[in-house]
């Protein structure tokens, strides 16, 4: 290994290199999260961010009880429901410790293996929930287009092959993704501008090739937040074309009343999202924006999800209501037979 890259890396960490077909690889020992520059009282953020971070954890836990108890809701539109609030929880819980740790108590170098890991699953989550949307608009679709055979097209088996395939085809892409990192060497700046290990900023400190980075990023962002969206829209102009065709005004505003949950869904996931990898890619965007934006896109939604498919539903509603009574009668009629005749 020549002094010259030894001396870059001095100070910073230990240096792990493999030579393979004549090129060496240096990885750091560990990375340093720079967080937020110049922001007063930043500290405040993050306080919010924790408190922020306990409503999805305790929204999620109840959304997924219900529908777990209750045998009314296993159904296949629950079924995806439960995917969502179950990668809301682990999306957020993948996030939110992790930054308060780095940045409330201080511990800013973050171990570089440790680091692809905590890449690989903030963006796998992301990426389940991206495609959990797009199993929704499918249910969606083939209840208003085709009502009469939902039950037999939509059915429980249907549903549990579409999200293994997208658990199975996102893990496998993630993972090709984060693994193309192993590839570079870093012997330069070990500040990656953000407050977690996103692909782009860390990807760009490396010294050697990042072409095929940068392409695997492209993919990623196509088949994530592209694609997914396209589906979507295609699924919703389906909705005009089969709503234009009833003639009564009170059942076009009902069938229109079944997709608004997952409009307001839609809306809150994608457009932060999209509107912050727009200005990475079309200007320079300054690191704290894309920080917060990055931030926001990660907790909002999983604060809000099971508000609106807890509040704004009725068949939850009533399902909690019912576990309410029923824990009720179960203790009243457990206290009646302990107490003393």
């Amino acid at each position: 290994m020549s002094p010259e890259i030894s001396s870059c890396l001095f100070g910073v960490g230990r240096i792990f290199s493999a030579t393979i077909s004549n090129v060496t690889f240096v990885r750091p020992a560990k990375f340093y999260l720079s967080g937020f520059s110049n922001i007063p009282h930043v500290t405040y953020f993050y306080i919010f961010l924790c408190f922020v971070y306990i409503m999805p954890v305790v929204g999620n836990v109840l959304l997924l009880s219900v529908i777990f108890l209750v045998k009314t809701l296993h159904t296949p539109k629950y079924m995806i429901v439960f995917n969502l609030a179950l990668t809301d929880l682990c999306g957020s819980t993948a996030v939110i410790p992790k930054v308060l740790d780095t940045f409330l108590f201080d511990n800013r170098y973050i171990v570089y293996e440790a680091c692809l890991s905590y890449m690989f699953f903030v963006v796998f989550f992301l990426s389940v929930q991206s495609w959990t949307l797009v199993t929704m608009a499918y249910d969606r679709f083939i209840a208003i287009c085709f009502p009469l055979r939902y039950h037999s097209i939509v059915t429980k088996p249907a549903i549990a092959a579409m999200l293994l395939l997208v658990w199975v085809a996102i893990l496998s892409l993630i993972s090709c993704m984060v693994g193309l990192l192993d590839r570079l060497s870093f012997c330069g700046s070990l500040v990656i501008q953000n407050f977690f290990c996103d692909h782009g900023p860390t990807f760009r400190l490396a010294c050697n090739d990042t072409s095929l980075n940068y392409m695997m990023a492209w993919v990623v962002f196509i088949v994530i937040i592209c694609l997914p969206r396209i589906l979507i829209a295609l699924t919703y102009v389906c909705f005009a074309i089969a709503l234009s065709r009833i003639a009564s005004h009170k059942e076009r505003v009902k069938a229109l009343k079944t997709c608004t949950s997952h409009l307001i869904l839609v809306a809150i996931f994608y457009l932060p999202l999209l509107g912050t990898n727009i200005a990475a890619v079309t200007s320079s965007l300054h690191p704290n924006s894309r920080m917060i934006n990055s931030a926001l896109t990660h907790t909002i939604p999983s604060l809000l999800n099971p508000i609106i498919y807890s509040l704004k539903t009725e068949e939850v509603l009533n399902s909690v209501k019912k576990l309410y009574k029923n824990n009720r009668l179960r203790k009243i009629t457990l206290s009646s037979k302990g107490s003393p005749s």
